[in-house]
């Protein structure tokens, strides 16, 4: 009888060591887990460098498809890959870089759609070209679908489908993959930049909170609208999303470099005759010095004129430049 019981006790002792061994292993493999994603976070946090500019091409349209396929590509392989759609560590808790992402997409976008509807097509009543259907489209998918299907995959689809058009466009034995490089394409594509920088200069200006005066229907005696709204109103973009709006100008203007640098190329000729050359030149100064390092390890958002920086507002201004340069680079391409 005492063997039993000093056995049964030698047992228990064995299921405690062993409960206690398994616990200290789990803690010790969470603390590593910890440090390796915090060591992570950190390098997946870097945002990718500005490619070199392009050089001139024998292909007008070649510039700009690279220059999208370039920033596309980027956004989906650039350290940590494509964070948007994170489940798990470090990805799911970070934003600055998923909101870079969303910067970057929304001019992809963008971009893909003036492809598809303008620049690859000489006249309203001519057939899309059948590649640039299948991208635009794959480019506009959910961008935080994690998986049947992934964002990247219908993104990666978007990317294929825009390597075979480059591709035909690069062919000189066939004509059905055009670009055509003209003043009224140029025009509309940027007006969708326009609206894009205004949109994010409101938002970053908002950061201190703003009374606005309603101008909504100014400039129209006889506009009308389906509610009515205050004749003045506050705007002020809530704490939580100061550092995701400024990250998302970031990557706006990130892609927006790279893409103008290849219209610069492509539209040369355009621009050159209308004396229009310095414009963009200009426009892509401005937008490069939102790439400036960051030194502050957060978005600082004091006020205006007080002791503490605010980011937003510096932000706001470059993006502002760049966008009343382009309202003046689309009155150049417009005139005779």
């Amino acid at each position: 009888m005492p063997n039993i019981k000093q056995g049964l006790r030698n047992l228990k002792e064995d299921y405690v060591d062993g409960s206690h061994w398994i616990i200290r292993t789990l803690g010790v493999l969470v603390i590593v887990y910890g440090l390796v994603s915090s060591v992570l976070g950190l390098y997946w946090n870097s945002e990718p460098d500005i490619a070199p500019p392009p050089t001139a091409q024998t292909i007008t349209g070649a510039a700009t498809t690279k220059a999208l396929l370039y920033v596309a590509n980027t956004m989906l392989n650039k350290p940590g890959g494509y964070l948007s759609n994170d489940v798990s560590l470090p990805g799911v808790w970070m934003d600055n870089i998923p909101n870079w992402e969303y910067g970057v997409l929304i001019q992809v976008r963008d971009l893909s759609r003036a492809m598809r509807k303008d620049f690859s097509r000489s006249q309203s009543q001519s057939t899309e070209d059948p590649d640039l259907a299948i991208t635009e489209p794959q480019f506009n998918f959910d961008s935080k679908s994690w998986m049947l299907p992934s964002s990247e995959g219908e993104y990666l689809t978007g990317i294929n489908a825009l390597i075979r058009y480059l591709e035909r466009l690069s062919d000189q034995q066939q004509s059905q993959a055009q670009f055509y490089a003209r003043a009224d394409n140029l025009t509309r594509w940027l007006g969708d930049v326009e609206t894009r920088l205004g949109s994010l200069s409101q938002r970053l200006s908002a950061s201190v909170g703003q009374k606005r005066l309603n101008t909504d229907l100014a400039g129209d005696a006889s506009a009308t609208q389906s509610t009515s709204a205050d004749s003045e109103f506050v705007i002020k973009t809530p704490w939580s999303e100061i550092d995701d709006v400024f990250y998302e100008a970031r990557g706006a203007s990130w892609a927006l470099i790279q893409l103008l640098r290849a219209i610069e190329v492509d539209f040369k000729s355009v621009l050159e005759k209308k004396n229009a050359l310095v414009s963009l030149r200009q426009i892509i100064r401005e937008l490069e010095s939102t790439q400036e390092t960051l030194w502050s390890p957060i978005i600082m958002n004091g006020s205006g004129f007080g002791l503490v920086a605010n980011h937003s507002l510096v932000m706001a201004s470059y993006i502002a430049r760049a966008n009343a340069a382009i309202i003046d680079l689309r009155e150049l391409l417009t005139q005779g």
